[in-house]
């Protein structure tokens, strides 16, 4: 391959060339990785005559489309379109016919050739002529078409994309007022009645009591459909699909047909019940045995609402079809993936993910899963009829924050990406690239860089598919919210790339169409009034922060990050008022396990340091970020003399704990969230990154149940104080 192929593809295709690391300095990717990047996309990069075959292959396919395949513009924007076409046809006139999204028809008539002349080629001796053309039409906000007609004949078609300039804001939050709620994992959560795993009822719960408390809103876990037949897969970060919820939050006594008799004798069996306190108790999530306990009851519902429902002419039925029917091949793929690998798994077959799946299974839209489909009709009934009951749980929790006039009630978390062997992934192979992952480069939390196993998307793809896909994930996640928070935000612009088999500091940054997917996230976020959240830590150009705040996303404002050149804290006063700011994070130890240096002790025991100069290293600025902490809280009137001021004489107690989190409250942000294990002083984080089998990643659970922590008066006073020191924060 030649050098200036190679260079012209790299930069074609978005894939950075040089960049700056998390500690500022200037640095090259190898020309090795951008080979090994575009390998991955699919390019033959060992055999020049190929490569060169193939670049000249979609050349020529994009001068054959008379229209590309989507063009997204602002409202304030005015319509302008790329024509391409033979020489021999540009003196002809022709229609551009737009549908809107509700129907209306409008047309604009022009010949190509007095238009602006972009581009020409030539393909087998004809000239081919790109033209931009200008389209006075005003467009109003949503999703449409627009065909290239003449003499009644359509050539091509494209969809239009017409977003607001910028996203949705609350108009209490514009205005001035800050707020708080929580941020829980809702598998973490306990109650006397769930079946060892937070449910959406404990959630309704937690929703009411924080809501009569002054909480604003409650934050999520990404609760994405994950793996009924491999239940031990249980990351909310890597799901089986973005697009659907996790069964095992469905509350099953609160289904009709949970008190029939048939499955009574089911949920009463002795066993069951041994099983069922057992699973209650522990201090971890037993997800094979609670998936297994509600798999059990969850079918024997099933049975009975498909006889008296769903297999008759009732409304309920009707309901079912709908949701069925709206769902699509999406909502398809996922219930038939999950009947096949549970059918895989339960013949002892290989089963983990698509990826060992016998070859005639591997993909979606090969005709043995049709075939596979009809023959097990009623079992991908089932997978569908779980995704309903989870969508009317989820709806029936944010109604209850309605009801408690919550300004912004439920906020969902989108993760990065899904894992190899998704779902999601079966269903649409050619959007993404499963000969990479997503990852980090090396920074201060992860020195070594991180890979997380999740493909990514190809964004050429991703536009040849007309940003389908990622507007029905904005879409299927903001509905039953008030708020989105986007995981690893930096993808809109640009993901960290690793080749499989690579070490995570040897990958390389590929580029992504920012406003395009800016535009669309704007779009979706005042369709369902849903405020956009942007977790932008790690390594972040200023080029995407501006851009992030000009186009009305929040951004992520974390304590123990806001550090000034001289080391010591910022004081929340001064973070930016479009900004969600927050003590800890789920990759983040709990401010009792920062404050002792549990952390660090962990991550030497399971070896995540290279060499005992990091750790050290960490020890020392830890002792220092914990005195400059305490300085800072004084210094603000944060907390008493109850709280020592040397950091030598200082252990976490409750006054230091909720001292920092009203130091949080005053601040400027109008978004305050807080953690319920910070609220409950717990040691124990609920992940560790860069970890996998070494430690319990997201099964650990909260120390009291959700009826005891609003039981605690001291608890209760917290959140008085919060709500009023939000509202002095307040304009």
């Amino acid at each position: 391959m030649t050098t200036s192929l190679l260079e012209q593809l790299v930069e074609y295709r978005g894939i950075e060339s040089n960049y700056n690391d998390a500690w500022g300095r200037p640095t090259t990717i190898a020309t090795a990785t951008k080979t090994k990047l575009l390998s991955a996309m699919g390019y033959q990069v060992d055999v020049p005559d190929l490569l060169l075959k193939q670049v000249q292959e979609k050349s020529n396919k994009t001068w054959l489309s008379v229209l590309n395949p989507v063009q997204v513009l602002r409202a304030e924007e005015h319509l302008q379109i790329v024509v391409r076409l033979p020489i021999e046809l540009v003196t002809d006139e022709y229609v551009a016919k737009i549908e809107t999204e509700l129907g209306e028809i409008l047309q604009h008539r022009f010949v190509p050739i007095d238009g602006q002349l972009a581009n020409v080629a030539h393909i087998e001796d004809i000239e081919f002529q790109e033209y931009l053309i200008d389209i006075p039409i005003k467009l109003p906000l949503g999703y449409h078409s627009l065909s290239l007609v003449i003499d009644d004949d359509e050539l091509g078609s494209m969809r239009l994309i017409t977003a607001p300039t910028c996203c949705y804001k609350p108009e209490a939050l514009t205005q001035g007022q800050k707020v708080w709620g929580l941020s829980v994992q809702l598998y973490c959560l306990r109650s006397d009645k769930n079946w060892g795993v937070g449910d959406f009822s404990d959630l309704s719960f937690l929703v009411e009591k924080l809501a009569k408390q002054g909480a604003q809103f409650v934050g999520l876990n990404p609760i994405h459909a994950l793996y009924p037949a491999n239940a031990s897969a249980c990351s909310p970060y890597g799901p089986s699909s973005r697009r659907w919820l996790n069964f095992i939050y469905i509350d099953v006594t609160a289904l009709d047909g949970y008190h029939q008799s048939t499955t009574q004798t089911i949920v009463n069996d002795a066993g069951f019940q041994h099983k069922l306190q057992q699973v209650r108790a522990t201090d971890l999530v037993d997800y094979e045995s609670v998936t297994e306990l509600k798999l059990q009851a969850l079918e024997s519902v099933f049975e009975y609402q498909n006889s008296q429902y769903l297999s008759k002419n009732t409304k309920l039925n009707k309901v079912f079809k709908a949701f069925v029917a709206e769902g699509g091949d999406s909502l398809q793929t996922l219930a038939v993936y999950d009947a096949l690998q549970e059918s895989l798994a339960t013949q002892q077959k290989p089963s983990w993910g698509w990826p060992v799946f016998p070859n005639e299974l591997s993909d979606f839209h090969n005709p043995a899963v049709k075939t596979f489909t009809k023959k097990n009709a009623k079992r991908v009934k089932f997978f569908l009829w779980l995704q309903w009951h989870a969508a009317l749980q989820l709806e029936q929790v944010n109604q209850v924050a309605t009801e408690n006039n919550m300004l912004i009630g439920l906020y969902r978390d989108l993760a990065v990406g899904v894992s190899e062997g998704s779902a999601e992934i079966w269903g649409n192979k050619e959007l993404y690239c499963t000969e990479a992952s997503v990852g980090a480069p090396p920074d201060i939390l992860g020195p070594l860089g991180q890979t997380w196993g999740l493909p990514p998307m190809d964004p050429e793809k991703l536009y040849e598919q007309q940003y389908q896909p990622i507007i029905e994930l904005f879409d299927a996640n903001m509905r039953a919210t008030g708020a989105l928070r986007i995981d690893h935000v930096m993808a809109l612009l640009r993901l960290w790339w690793v080749v499989k088999a690579d070490d995570a500091k040897d990958g390389g940054y590929v580029y992504y169409p920012v406003d395009d997917l800016l535009a669309i996230l704007a779009l979706e976020s005042h369709r369902h009034q849903s405020l956009v959240i942007g977790e932008d830590l790690g390594t972040v150009p200023d080029e995407i922060r501006a851009k992030l705040a000009d186009n009305g996303v929040y951004s992520y404002r974390v304590f123990f990050f806001e550090q000034a050149e001289d080391d010591g804290f910022f004081s929340p006063a001064h973070y930016p008022e479009q900004s969600m700011s927050t003590l800890t994070t789920h990759d983040m130890p709990t401010l009792t396990g920062y404050w002792h240096c549990d952390d660090l002790a962990l991550g030497k025991e399971l070896g995540l340091y290279p060499t005992e100069e990091i750790l050290s290293t960490l020890y020392t600025s830890r002792h220092e970020n914990k005195q400059a902490i305490l300085d800072t809280l004084h210094g603000h009137d944060s907390v008493n003399d109850e709280v020592g001021r040397d950091v030598h004489n200082v252990a976490m107690s409750k006054a230091l704990n909720f001292g920092m989190q009203l130091h949080m409250a005053g601040g400027s942000s109008a978004l305050l969230s807080l953690q319920l294990e910070d609220w409950l002083e717990m040691d124990k984080p609920v992940n560790i990154p860069g970890t996998f089998n070494e430690y319990p990643n997201w099964r650990r659970k909260l120390s009291r149940n959700l009826q005891d922590i609003f039981n605690d008066s001291s608890l209760n006073d917290l959140a008085a104080n919060l709500t009023g020191a939000r509202r002095h924060a307040s304009k």
